[in-house]
């Protein structure tokens, strides 16, 4: 898999600026096909950041439904990347 299209866009929330400044870890949404070795290659080659580790969690749509009919978002892949001690990514930072 190409590491330009491995990692979707990064999470940009109070949670995620928490964990940022709290632990060093940077959270982004990644496609569903995408590995743990797929990620932390990409970031790798993005950003030139060593990672230390890799996790990663799906977010299932929840069904939601108005009047009669029923629908359900789709689901998505975040991965939670933790950086070796002292490394940052200038994406986060500039903002």
């Amino acid at each position: 898999m190409q590491p330009y299209s491995v990692i979707v866009k990064p999470v940009l929330s109070e949670k995620s600026n928490e964990l940022r400044e709290a632990q060093g870890k940077y959270i982004f949404e990644v496609r569903k096909e995408a590995t743990k070795k797929d990620i932390q290659k990409a970031v790798l080659k993005l950003w030139d950041a060593e990672v230390t580790s890799v996790r990663t969690n799906i977010r299932r749509g929840k069904i939601k439904r108005r009047g009669l009919n029923l629908s359900k978002p789709v689901s998505k892949k975040f991965a939670y990347v933790t950086l070796a001690e002292g490394a940052k990514l200038p994406i986060f930072e500039d903002l």
